[in-house]
């Protein structure tokens, strides 16, 4: 076996093995082509054909090297779900070489010859690039509203048969700070650094790493006049805000074949810039209060029986819960049957309903429909956790065969380019779920096809919404969707139209449309909640969530949270839970989940009383009563802001600078936020800390806990005991609302 693959795997940061790279490269400098190659290949060569656009061709024989193989990203075992393509890439050799200085307005032409230990020869097909060049062309941008595009700068990087990417420059002034861009863990003020837009699976650490599942090409530029610019387009795009030369910002995207790169401008205030992007984008619409009580989850509830236990402990303890998320409910092969149910394959792939179904008394869940009801009963939401494939590993069996069968009949799954030059179905290259296929949920009417399958779920079982997780497995600028487009364009889309399917199957049987998602990209604002994704118990990871919450909000999220502190590893300690569940009373959805741990001993469930039992600090449970039940005295407040937030487009949980956009002081703080119109809160980012550093803006503050008033304009190190964090009332914040906080002083 030998094989090239010129584009990849189509991950965005890594480059394998057996790939061209650049995938467009550039003239006057040169290429590295590779392949993988089984362990009996002695040698390996490409002939490479130089054919100018005038001229005679040239040819030239290159030998490869052995290297290093990497493939995804991975070069071992290891990381999230990786193991798989770890085997697969120590069973086969890396080759590589360079190509020659490349020269525009020439065609090159290439293949692989492998030689075996026995002397026999193995040859690719033909590849073949252009090598591409930057020109000026003022043309490129289509711009709305008042341009900031700095003269002269538009250019296009042409192959001299297509246009692959565009780019401009805007001036930045020194004052003048950059935020936004969808869900940014690393920081809110990007000035001075660079980072791009593709929705991307970054498993834990994505401040360190400086990756999202949820970004947007958007950006408030706040400090100066008041601007704001969004790259129109569901394509890549990198940014570069003064990194490379001071007070310049350069925006490289890519483009289809025409090359043209619509941008719109945006001037104002914060809110006007937000409102501008949003009338393009979409705005959130009011979801029900009960979003705003405590969702709780553990993806070792894989039980009925655990589930209510769970239940009957938040009731036991005197802390109440609006909803649970189960994950482990499924067969973890069709996504849509319970575990253990019985019931007769559709041959057809056609929809089951609950009558369909057997739930043995000895099983799994004995009874989803009688579960529904008594969490109904206790006034509590049921979501199930969803994926957007059909898992092909193991080898599918019954209705996961069925179902796959039918969904290559009917024509609804996402394909990618053959060998051969035909289409056939993607197959998953993420680590997640590998080789499964994926249905194109963009598509209308495989949506329907998809989600009808849930139908039963929705209007028989009774659930209430869904967690729509792993919107980022389209890997590929060459994947082919079924409205003709290819990946390079819909990829970043899909993560949007999976919530949006989803929430219209809720919405289709009179629910309101509750999908709770971590990938998304421009559009999602319109769809349901929102979590910060995978992340370890640590201080770092609670500090970057703090500032994921706000650049998100800074871009039409309204309804967000995270894993209070956090869902993976071993269990916070006792001071970072009570820290990260103080935090989350004043973001828009209070949330704590735990990985699965194999059920070994001890827990690491996130449950306040697993957390008390594995800590013996005596603390936990009463403190977290406390806070739980201010959250459900905030309900009233976070319903009546929210819709204040959505007609508005003020962001409900709200940076400091949208308030304040040329207070300076605001970007030297620790991450605070005002929730709502009344309260300013600075939640406690790190260990041991008895006081905490707040900066209060212009206007008079009121300290919920202790009733004292404070200018602003200044700084203050307020108290923080281990049951409570800073928050403060703005002046004019009603009476009521100050009432709510007297139970927890």
């Amino acid at each position: 076996m030998i094989r090239h693959r010129p584009a990849g795997s189509g991950h965005p940061y890594s480059v394998d093995t057996e790939q061209r790279w650049p995938v467009v490269p550039e003239a006057g400098g040169v290429a590295t082509l590779g392949v993988r190659a089984d362990a009996s290949m002695t040698a390996v060569s490409v002939e490479l054909i130089r054919t100018p656009d005038a001229g005679a061709a040239e040819t030239v024989e290159l030998p490869l090297e052995r290297v290093a193989t990497t493939s995804r990203g991975r070069v071992s075992d290891g990381g999230h779900l990786a193991s798989a393509q770890a085997r697969l890439a120590r069973a086969a050799g890396g080759w590589q070489t360079t190509t020659p200085t490349l020269e525009a307005g020439s065609t090159y032409r290439y293949r692989f010859t492998a030689v075996h230990e026995d002397g026999r020869t193995e040859r690719t097909r033909w590849f073949a690039f252009r090598a591409a060049a930057w020109r000026s062309a003022d043309d490129a941008l289509v711009v709305s509203g008042v341009s900031r595009v700095v003269a002269g700068s538009i250019a296009v990087f042409d192959d001299g048969e297509r246009i692959h990417r565009a780019r401009f420059a805007m001036p930045l002034g020194a004052g003048e700070h950059v935020t936004g861009l969808g869900e940014r863990f690393d920081a809110l003020d990007h000035a001075g650094a660079s980072l791009d837009s593709v929705v991307f699976e970054q498993y834990k650490s994505q401040g360190a790493e400086r990756k999202t599942y949820l970004p947007m090409p958007f950006a408030h530029v706040v400090g100066g006049t008041g601007w704001g610019f969004h790259v129109d387009t569901s394509r890549r795009v990198w940014f570069d805000f003064g990194e490379a030369e001071t007070g310049v910002a350069t925006i490289e995207a890519e483009t289809g074949p025409d090359g043209v790169l619509p941008v719109r401008f945006f001037d104002g205030s914060p809110v006007e810039v937000l409102s501008g992007f949003l009338d393009g984008a979409g705005r959130a619409e009011e979801l029900p209060d009960w979003v705003f009580r405590l969702w709780a989850s553990g993806n070792e509830w894989n039980t009925q029986a655990e589930v209510m236990r769970q239940m009957d402990l938040h009731r036991e303890h005197g802390i109440p819960v609006g909803s649970v998320v189960i994950e482990a409910w499924s067969d973890e092969s069709t996504f849509t049957a319970f575990r253990d149910a019985r019931y007769t394959v559709t041959d057809d792939g056609a929809p089951h309903r609950l009558s369909d179904f057997e739930f043995p008394a000895d099983g799994a869940w004995p009874d989803p429909k009688v579960m529904t009801d008594e969490l109904h009963a206790r006034d509590i939401r049921l979501h199930l956790w969803q994926i957007p494939l059909l898992k092909m590993r193991p080898h599918p069996a019954g209705q996961a065969a069925a179902d796959a069968e039918a969904a290559i009949r009917e024509d609804v799954l996402i394909r990618e380019p053959s060998p051969s030059g035909r289409p056939r179905p993607y197959r998953n290259r993420g680590w997640w779920f590998p080789l499964s296929l994926m249905p194109d949920l963009t598509d209308e009417r495989a949506a329907r096809w998809w989600t009808e399958k849930r139908r039963y779920l929705v209007e028989e079982v009774g659930v209430d919404g869904f967690k729509t997780d792993g919107g980022e497995h389209a890997w590929g600028a060459e994947l082919l969707y079924l409205d003709g487009r290819l990946g390079d364009e819909k990829n970043n889309t899909f993560p949007v139209a999976y919530a949006a399917a989803y929430g219209e199957l809720l919405r289709s049987a009179g629910k309101a449309p509750v999908t709770f998602s971590r990938a998304g990209f421009t559009g999602s604002q319109a769809h349901g909640a929102f979590w910060a994704g995978d992340e370890n118990s640590t201080w770092d990871a609670f500090r970057w969530s703090m500032n994921a919450g706000l650049s998100a909000a800074a871009s039409g999220i309204v309804y967000w949270g995270w894993d209070i502190a956090g869902f993976s590893g071993d269990i916070p300690t006792a001071e970072l839970y009570l820290r990260s569940m103080a935090a989350s009373v004043f973001v828009p959805i209070m949330q704590y989940h735990s990985e699965f741990n194999h059920h070994r001993s001890p827990s690491r469930d996130r449950t306040p009383w697993n957390i008390a039992e594995r800590t013996g600090d005596e603390r936990v449970l009463p403190i977290v009563r406390s806070l739980v039940g201010l959250r459900e005295r905030l309900v009233p407040y976070l319903r009546e802001q929210a819709a204040v937030s959505v007609r508005t487009d003020s962001p409900l949980m709200r940076p400091l600078y949208f308030d304040h956009p040329h207070d300076a002081e605001v970007w030297r703080t620790e991450p605070q936020w005002m929730l709502g119109s009344d309260l300013l809160v600075a939640p406690v980012l790190a260990e041991g800390a008895g006081t905490w550093p707040v900066y209060l803006p212009d206007g008079r503050w009121t300290d919920v806990w202790t009733g004292d008033t404070h200018e602003g304009g200044t700084r203050i190190d307020a108290a923080t005991p281990i049951d409570r964090i800073p928050v403060f009332a703005a002046e004019g914040a009603p009476a009521e609302l100050i009432e709510v906080f007297r139970g927890v002083r």
